[in-house]
């Protein structure tokens, strides 16, 4: 055997320990029992590969102990499907190149085991992305347009945080009780105190991580480049608004397996949008009214 076949096959290898210990501490703390079966089904199918390919090299490995402690605490932070499908995402050439050595059936059973066992997987949390993306989204659009009027109308950092958080948390509330009355009405199967609560504390997270700008610079601060504090504000608002639109995509586009990059150009479009049409009507009213701050 050549010394890059046998370079390849070990990589390999290793790959297929980790992946199997993995899968084998996320199945243990699983209280769902269909969840621990699938989960150990796919360890010990990842154990296979690793022993097929060890009868090859002769040699026995051990996992990358640092992968397996990193993916396990990306299962706790963001749930196991996100680690799972983040794990299977930076391995998605193995099959490729297990085909290009020979290895076709350990090739289809990885392309198998991710198309068809991950995707029984049953996380709760996932069930209520609808509503934590309804809660998060609406505030952003809201909120950050909101913001943006109430900015170019009152030019005042505690008047316009003010403001923001009184509409923001009575909003909050607003849409909590209409996704629990909507998930009532639709008879969904998840729990609509759930479903509600998921929207209500994804909404109310977004409201105060939008206006803190406001609260944390200074009035009398120095104007920056020619730029004022209050327009200061609005930039570190929009900024924060861009930063959980691009990490929410991002997660939504792993578990999901869709196109990051799509998502979030139309979610920050839409924001951007909302934002000079907000400011527009900030500067048409505060003339209108001859309001002076």
């Amino acid at each position: 055997m050549s010394g890059n076949r046998m370079g390849r096959l070990l990589r390999l290898q290793r790959m297929e320990a980790t992946e199997a210990e993995v899968y084998r501490r996320l199945a243990r703390v699983q209280a769902d029992p269909m969840n621990k079966s699938i989960l150990e089904g796919i360890s010990l199918e990842e154990e296979r590969h690793e022993s097929e390919i060890a009868k090859m090299t002769g040699q026995a490995v051990k996992p990358n102990y640092w992968k397996v402690w990193r993916q396990v605490l990306l299962a706790r932070i963001f749930g196991f499907t996100f680690a799972i499908r983040m794990m299977e995402g930076a391995e998605k050439d193995a099959a490729a190149e297990y085909r290009e050595l020979g290895l076709h059936d350990i090739a289809d059973e990885e392309d198998a085991h991710e198309e068809n066992m991950i995707g029984m997987l049953d996380e709760e949390r996932l069930r209520y992305s609808g509503s934590i993306v309804l809660g998060m989204s609406d505030a952003l659009v809201e909120l950050t347009g909101a913001l943006a009027g109430l900015t170019f109308a009152l030019r005042d950092l505690k008047l316009v945080a003010l403001a923001g958080l009184v509409t923001g948390i009575a909003a909050a509330f607003s849409m909590g009780a209409s996704e629990f009355l909507s998930s009532r009405a639709e008879k969904k199967d998840e729990s609509a105190i759930k479903a509600a609560i998921f929207t209500w504390l994804s909404y109310l997270i977004t409201v105060f991580l939008l206006v803190s700008p406001y609260l944390l610079i200074s009035p009398d601060s120095a104007d920056f480049q020619g730029l004022g504090p209050h327009i200061q504000a609005l930039i570190g608002t929009l900024s924060i608004g861009l930063i959980i639109v691009a990490l929410f995509n991002y997660y939504v586009s792993v578990v999901e397996g869709v196109s990051f990059k799509s998502r979030f150009a139309e979610m920050a479009g839409i924001l951007a949008v909302v934002t000079l049409i907000s400011y527009g009507i900030g500067i048409a009213l505060r003339g209108f009214l001859g309001v002076e701050v």
